[in-house]
Order: C-alpha cells, then sequence, then structure tokens
C-alpha cells in the first residue's frame, strides 16, 4: 500500500500515524514543507520518500508531487493528514487522482457550517437557530428574530479562528461596519457544558472506538479571553451523546476515519444541541488520552484499520484522561517541579505545546488519568491555581 501524508512531521504527536504505517509494511510517501533533514529520526525512518514543496497552499506543486510519487511508487492508494485545515485540499487531491476516502462531492457538508446544519436537522438532532448574513441587515433581522446574544463564525473556517459572540444589536453593527463579512454564519448563543462525541469507524463504516469528553468551556471563550483549558474523557457515555453520535456517522457514511462530533448540553433543561462535525482525530493531545483511558495504542490501531480493516484493541474506558492546559502569560501558584512532586503516577504526560496552539490549549500540556473523576478534577484544580 502506498500512503501520502501531508506534512507527515506537525503536530508531533502525529508523527507516530506515519510510524505505525511503516511499522505494518506500508509504503509511507510524505509530502510537505519541511526539511527531512529537521525530522526526528524515527519520522525518517518510517518515510520511504519524500517530496518537499515550497508551499502546501499552491495546488499545483501538490499535483506534481504527487504525479512524482505515482512515477516512482506506483498507484497511491490513501492520502490523508489528519488536518481539518487540509481537508478540502485533501478531498481535492481525492479526487483527481482516484484515491478512496473524502472527495470533493462529500466535502461540502463537513466544511459548511450551515450545511452541517442541515444534515443535523435531517438525522433528528436539535439544533441552534442559524444562517449565513453577508451584511449588516441579515444579521439585524437575524439578531431581532433570535432576541439574545448571537455566534458570529465563519460558514467554512477552522477552530475557533474567527469567531466571536455578540452580546448586542450594537456589536452587530460595529462587528459589519467596514468590514467584508460575506460568508458568515450567525446562530443563536447556546449557553451550555461543551461535550464531545469522538471515535473511529472501518472501512465498511462501523464504529470500532468511541469515547466522549468534557470541557471546562467552550473553545470560543477560552481563545478569545485567552483563558486556561482543561478537558476529561468520560467512562460512561450519555444514552443520548451516542445516539446522537451515531445518528450523525450513518448520516455521513463516514467510512475509514476518525471523526470529533460537538454538543451543547444546555445548563437549563439539560438539552442537547448539535454543534458541529470535525472529520479527523480531535486535536491537542486528545489521541493520546485516547490511549491514557484505555491502556491502547490509537495510532496502531487506526493503522491496522487502514491496512487490514481491524481494530484489535479493547476500549473499556478504565480511567478518566485529562487534559490540563495552562499559559505562560499567567502566574501559577504551584511550579511543575511541584505538580509533578503532589500528583506522582496521577500524572502520566507533561510538555511543552506548539505556539501555534497555544491560545486554545495552552503553553503547557498536563495529562492526568485516575479511575475517579473526582481525583481528576481535584488535580486539575491545583495544576491552574493562580
Amino acid at each position: 500500500m502506498n500512503f501520502v501524508y501531508l506534512c507527515p512531521d506537525f503536530p508531533p504527536n502525529f508523527i507516530l500515524f506515519s510510524q505505525r504505517l511503516a511499522e505494518l509494511g506500508v509504503k509511507v510517501l510524505g509530502v510537505g514543507q519541511s526539511r527531512p533533514a529537521a525530522f526526528p529520526a524515527s519520522l525518517r525512518q518510517s518515510l520511504s520518500d519524500y517530496y518537499q514543496v515550497s508551499d502546501l497552499h499552491d495546488y499545483d506543486q501538490l499535483v506534481r508531487a504527487l504525479g512524482c510519487l505515482t512515477h516512482r511508487h506506483g498507484k497511491l492508494n490513501r492520502l490523508d493528514s489528519h488536518a481539518e485545515y487540509w481537508l478540502e485540499t485533501e478531498a481535492r487531491l481525492r479526487t483527481d487522482f482516484n484515491i478512496p476516502g473524502i472527495g470533493l462531492q462529500a466535502i461540502g457538508a463537513m466544511k459548511s457550517k450551515s450545511q452541517m446544519k442541515e444534515l443535523f436537522r435531517r438525522a433528528g438532532l436539535e439544533v441552534a437557530p442559524g444562517q449565513v448574513a453577508d451584511t449588516f441587515e441579515q444579521a439585524r433581522r437575524f439578531y431581532q428574530e433570535v432576541g439574545k446574544a448571537i455566534v458570529a463564525k465563519p460558514d467554512i473556517g477552522v477552530g475557533a479562528s474567527g469567531t466571536y459572540k455578540l452580546e448586542s444589536l450594537g456589536q452587530v453593527q460595529d462587528f459589519y461596519a467596514g468590514q467584508d463579512r460575506r460568508g458568515y454564519f450567525l446562530e443563536r448563543y447556546v449557553e451550555g457544558e461543551l461535550l464531545s462525541f469522538d471515535g473511529l469507524v472501518d472501512r465498511e463504516g462501523k464504529l470500532v472506538f468511541y469515547t466522549a469528553h468534557c470541557f471546562s468551556d467552550g473553545i470560543m471563550e477560552i481563545v478569545n479571553a485567552d483563558e486556561d483549558i482543561f478537558y476529561y474523557s468520560l467512562r460512561e457515555i450519555p444514552a443520548d451523546l451516542e445516539e446522537a453520535g451515531r445518528r450523525l456517522l450513518k448520516a455521513y457514511d463516514l467510512r475509514e476515519r476518525f471523526f470529533h462530533f460537538e454538543f451543547f448540553r444546555t445548563h437549563d433543561q439539560g438539552r442537547l444541541i448539535a454543534l458541529e462535525v470535525n472529520m479527523r482525530p480531535p486535536g491537542g493531545l486528545t489521541t493520546d488520552l485516547f490511549n491514557y483511558a484505555n491502556d491502547i495504542d490509537i495510532y496502531r490501531e487506526w493503522a491496522r484499520v487502514v491496512c487490514q480493516g481491524s481494530f484489535h484493541g479493547h476500549c473499556r474506558r478504565p480511567y478518566h484522561a485529562c487534559y490540563v492546559g495552562r499559559k505562560d502569560r499567567k502566574r501559577y501558584q504551584h511550579s511543575s517541579a511541584e505538580i509533578r512532586s503532589r500528583l506522582g503516577p496521577l500524572l502520566v504526560h507533561h510538555e511543552r505545546i506548539s505556539s501555534i496552539f497555544a491560545r486554545a490549549i495552552g503553553d503547557e500540556g498536563f495529562v492526568l488519568r485516575s479511575p475517579g473523576l473526582d481525583e481528576v478534577l481535584e488535580a486539575a484544580r491545583f495544576i491552574l491555581k493562580t
């Protein structure tokens, strides 16, 4: 099998995807901007070939890269980066090179917030009212219909970038004043707990791994206020969350792919509101949380799904795994050394985080695990105490 991996060196923990493929005998063919000499030895050893381009945004360069790799190695069987940012580029390349996986015809409902919402409704899920508003007049009418705070986000965007909470008509007017806001999607702001349903489906669409996470706050609030974050896996997944996740998998007919679905649990009535979908592994160190919570190697299990169509791991969720992020701009009571000494085996991993992700998940990341949620939450509060 020839597997093309875009940006195989980023983020650092995703290097394991290439490594596990190579261990199963796959030819991993990298395409990226980085110099291969700068790669860790484990990645260099995992790549059968590497084509360096000067700009991954230049589609013609990518076409030449894949054409060259095809000439050298034959038919290209799979292509991925596991990054939301490159989802459309990957779909276009798969379509043009006849590579199995998500193609251009399917990408709209996976990237566009407005198309997602229509699919959510067809799947029988509750959604917050929303619409695309290119002008202030359209936004004014929507705000007055909703009658409360709204969220403005690019209809096609990545993460919480360019996402804002608007709490008055004056703020809506200021948001549109003198700005080109075409392609912005507005929806009613939902007060609730952010939950995710995450997992992996095999080539037949069977759900072979799934879990759920609860977040300390919404990603938009964390990014815009530059605050701390922690989130943790659930050992018992709420029945309505699992049912909603399975409905979305059926609606999207997803195959041989990771997924990350986001929902709000409303504070007032406990209703589940579908927010958005991401057809890739959840970001940061969440794939490592998969492993710590289940004592598995999700990187190897994914490689087995791709190569062999099988998943061998046991996902009984014996632990809560928790990510805690701290930001360099804040002063905390406890140093990293104190945290390691105090938490002992409860702290299973600690690392510096790439600056690209810092505003969302912090400059310094800690991973905790325990069978008991109270112990995890107490440790998270200890780490974040200012």
